[in-house]
């Protein structure tokens, strides 16, 4: 079983948004807790909400079991909480943060075996922090074993020395949790019911009290102010960006690349720097991401390229090529051996194997088939003001330069559209289109129109004086 605990305001954060839906590399702490929880195979969660509640539960949804702490009268009270649907089981319980991103499931099945195989009532998560200030300290007899946890603002002097600082996290008997939550008063400097006296009353009781030290400090950080959430976040990005590197991804330039944590990589890829990946985007082997690609929500195949460009919520071939300064918008889907080049904005476009947009073109709620060219200054007009309308292209059609296609239309296979025709109707396959007024030559024309635009302009500067 794991509580987690969500229900503090964050008053530092000085923000609109619950402290524990704050992100930290493109997901909410809470989200991260939460994760870490599942990944320790922890059969039962409990999050304990207050401030925000609505807006947690609505994040989290089905994944938890909620109890709401209306006041917040310490840790303590926080877990007493949970007293109704957790007091009466058996088992082991553990106890977390939501606002403790960094930690990871390896820790938290370390502290558990740990706690089982010395069949304690307790076990603390401690960690040797280089600046301790504002946290608990860890108090430990000569034998070492943990005698009590001492918060910050009632530490002696000698105790305020210590280095090795109570994460907030522990794990539990469950039936003896309870019983000696019990036991615990407010009788300290804040008036509040905190957990870690629960540990001096287990000792009183004979009972064993272990603790596990993690093997990074940063494990035990938790993030109360903006401060906070940047370090959060630049210790999970380095730590994400060495596990890519682990698993076979180079990394160029690792300070100047942001890869979210749901990210999925194949090997032998190469991320350049500027390169940001979010959401659920998923690369596959072989790949060159970047220089200053911006990719989100995409599924991306072996051998493709991007660089320079923005894509968002689309799919992308094996061995396309995306950029320079390419814009993919929601549904572009390109198939295998695509290339869309410099300038070229795509929405909700489907794109065959072969086929290319190469330069300064609009594709927009369109069906392209294979081998298809599009030529430089093609446009869907796919919007009239009022409704979105479908343009489909057959296989092996040619698009001129400057053509202008005015949805709903059909180009059938193998279809040429003469550069700077306007077309209105569909073109059966293998036919060629042409859409252009006749052009008509004036002699000495050009010198008229100057010389009227001379003159309109000196009787403006005439007006003004």
């Amino acid at each position: 079983m794991a509580i987690v605990l969500a229900a503090g305001q964050g008053k530092r954060m000085k923000s609109k948004l619950y402290k524990v839906l704050h992100q930290v590399c493109g997901k909410p702490m809470l989200g991260h807790v939460l994760q870490t929880v599942r990944e320790a195979e922890c059969e039962r969660t409990v999050v304990v909400v207050g401030h925000g509640a609505e807006a947690v539960q609505a994040y989290v949804g089905d994944g938890a079991e909620f109890v709401l702490q209306e006041q917040q009268f310490g840790t303590g009270h926080a877990v007493m909480q949970t007293e109704e649907l957790l007091a009466e089981e058996e088992g082991t319980t553990v106890i977390l943060y939501g606002d403790t991103p960094l930690v990871t499931a390896g820790t938290i099945q370390q502290l558990l075996e740990l706690h089982t195989r010395a069949e304690a009532a307790a076990t603390v998560l401690t960690a040797v922090m280089p600046n301790p200030q504002g946290l608990g300290r860890i108090i430990r007899d000569e034998a070492g074993r943990v005698q009590r946890i001492v918060e910050q603002k009632d530490c002696s002097p000698e105790q305020t020395a210590i280095k090795e600082i109570n994460t907030g996290m522990y794990c539990f008997n469950n039936r003896k949790l309870f019983e000696a939550l019990k036991q615990v008063t407010n009788d300290n400097a804040q008036g509040e019911y905190y957990l870690t006296d629960v540990l001096e009353i287990l000792n009183q009781a004979g009972e064993t009290v272990e603790a596990f030290c993690a093997p990074d400090f940063a494990e035990g950080i938790g993030v109360n102010d903006r401060v906070g959430l940047a370090e959060a976040e630049q210790l999970m990005r380095e730590r994400i960006v060495r596990r890519h590197q682990v698993e076979g991804v180079t990394v160029i330039d690792p300070l100047s690349t942001y890869i979210e944590a749901d990210v999925v990589i194949g090997s032998d890829t190469i991320l350049y720097p500027g390169t940001f990946l979010r959401g659920r985007t998923v690369i596959g082997q072989d790949c060159v991401i970047g220089p200053n690609a911006d990719i989100t929500n995409t599924t991306i195949g072996n051998e493709a390229t991007v660089k320079y460009s923005v894509v968002v919520d689309s799919e992308i071939g094996n061995t396309s090529a995306v950029g320079p300064f390419a814009y993919l918008r929601p549904g572009s889907k390109l198939g295998a051996g695509c290339k869309i080049g410099d300038f070229v904005e795509l929405k909700n476009a489907e794109i065959g194997d072969g086929s290319k947009v190469s330069h300064l073109s609009y594709v927009g709620d369109a069906k392209v088939g294979k081998d298809v060219n599009i030529g430089c200054g093609a446009i869907t007009v796919n919007y009239d003001g009022y409704n979105k309308s479908l343009t489909e292209i057959g296989d092996d059609a040619f698009v001129g330069s400057n053509v202008n296609l005015i949805a709903p239309v059909t180009i059938g296979d193998g279809a040429y559209i003469v550069a700077g025709s306007t077309i209105t109707k569909d073109v059966p396959a293998g036919d060629m289109a042409i859409a252009r007024e006749r052009q008509v030559n004036k002699t000495g024309y050009a010198e008229k129109i100057r010389g009227r635009a001379k003159a309109k302009k000196e009787n403006a500067k005439k007006n003004k004086s």
